[in-house]
């Protein structure tokens, strides 16, 4: 008798926490994960160097109207990463030394004011910007080449947009800025550094 006594408090206990949780879920649960957008699908870009660094000249303000710092995914660890996945040092019997420059990882917020008419409301603008230069150098016959793209990207949403819907459109938007940045950078590589490319694109020869 005793026993059960002590065992139904427990258990209505545990159905009104279980039952609390599931009315009130954590913030982990709220908001998904986002992760940085990978481009290892695709066969890499194999250089004629015998080294690849990866270099940021980008340092955050954390300040407005910058705001890259609250993006769930960061441009610049996407650009370390897409250099990861799409470069390979390829020939280790020379000296040349590929350099993957980091410029530019920023994003701003602009406010636009809705101003007096119905249903007018204010919005955000964000620009998302991104500039990496590719650099060759071959110390041995003391000569570089390289290859710049400027890419960006905006994105305008209403200024009462919650934060979860924010951080989806953001992240998409980190997406998009990427997939235009690596068609561009690519078509680069094969035309400016053209004679640094073991693995060059077959041109299709027609009769």
């Amino acid at each position: 008798m005793t026993t059960y006594t002590k065992i139904i408090p427990m258990l209505i206990l545990s159905l009104i926490i279980s039952g609390c949780s599931s009315l009130f879920p954590s913030s982990e649960e709220e908001l998904p994960r986002y992760s940085e957008p990978r481009y290892n699908t695709e066969e890499p870009i194999q250089l004629k160097v015998s080294q690849i660094k990866v270099i940021s000249e980008f340092t955050p303000s954390f300040t407005r109207p910058h705001v890259e710092h609250l993006f769930p995914v960061s441009i610049e660890k996407t650009a370390k990463l897409w250099a990861q996945d799409r470069l390979k040092a390829a020939d280790f019997s020379n000296q040349k030394i590929a350099e993957v420059i980091i410029k530019n990882a920023s994003v701003t917020e602009t406010l636009e004011e809705g101003g007096n008419q119905l249903f007018n409301t204010d919005r955000v603008r964000y620009k998302a910007s991104l500039v990496i230069t590719i650099r060759i150098t071959d110390p041995e016959n003391m000569s570089q080449a390289s290859t710049n793209v400027d890419a960006w990207r905006e994105l305008t949403i209403p200024a009462s947009t919650d934060i979860a819907e924010k951080e989806q459109y953001w992240s998409g938007m980190v997406s998009k800025l990427f997939d235009e940045f690596n068609t561009k950078m690519t078509a680069n590589i094969y035309e400016y550094l053209n004679m640094y490319v073991i693995n060059k694109p077959i041109t299709p020869t027609y009769y």
